[in-house]
């Protein structure tokens, strides 16, 4: 984040929150493991434990499905595999997520602030849609998944899709995630990042990032902009 971005950030306040979803909102990886795991056995290849499905997200399913398979998006397999995941997560994608400690406090503490808050995530918009309405909807207006018609994060589409929903501005916009792509995202949207060290990506792996702020709990990410 630039010098002259994060002066601006500390001047105005805060009236919109942009989350990344999967291992910021919402700890996913379980769910996520055990979909790619019961596809990769349906197709005969191999599975995976939960450390290294961590390490395959964060760049859409797609991406994810790429790296979990022999010969990657290159299988004569892989279209079908793809699908499979994409129809054995929709009906799994809430056996065993969860909002990560403290999150449900934040999100009521935002709200009653009078921040808006929206979700951006390179998972299938259907799924977004189902886990914001699962664990979020009376706190989270909009939520913006992976489409046909809209480029996966890193590229901003999907940011300014939730601040046109919001009636955000730049100015007092702020995005916050758990990763790298995260990171390239709010750089990409013009936006000022904060990270958050619980979710799939180590914290001195995010320090080196250049974030306008690590936060290790949700109350942190309180303190820095409320």
């Amino acid at each position: 984040m630039s010098q002259e971005l994060e002066q601006e950030t500390a001047k105005k306040k805060i009236q919109t929150v942009i989350f990344d979803l999967d291992g910021t909102l919402l700890n996913t990886i379980e769910d996520l493991t055990d979909s790619v795991n019961a596809v990769c056995t349906q197709y005969g290849y191999p599975v995976y434990p939960v450390e290294t499905i961590k390490s395959y997200v964060g760049n859409g399913i797609r991406k994810l499905i790429e790296r979990a398979i022999p010969q990657g998006a290159e299988n004569p397999q892989y279209e079908g595999v793809y699908e499979s995941f994409c129809a054995y997560y929709q009906k799994h994608c809430r056996v065993k997520t969860r909002p990560y400690d403290g999150i449900l406090t934040m999100l009521d503490t935002l709200k009653a602030q009078g921040i808006a808050v929206g979700i951006v995530s390179n998972k299938n918009h259907n799924a977004v849609v189902e886990l914001r309405d699962t664990f979020f909807k009376d706190v989270i207006p909009a939520a913006i998944g992976q489409s046909d018609t809209t480029r996966k994060k890193p590229a901003p589409d999907t940011v300014y899709e939730a601040m046109k929903q919001l009636g955000a501005q730049k100015e007092t916009t702020v995005y916050i995630g758990d990763s790298e792509v995260d990171k390239q995202t709010a750089d990409n949207a013009g936006l000022p990042c904060i990270l958050v060290s619980w979710g799939f990506r180590e914290r001195t792996a995010l320090e080196k990032l250049g974030a306008w702020g690590i936060a290790d709990t949700p109350q942190q990410i309180l303190e820095k902009i409320v």
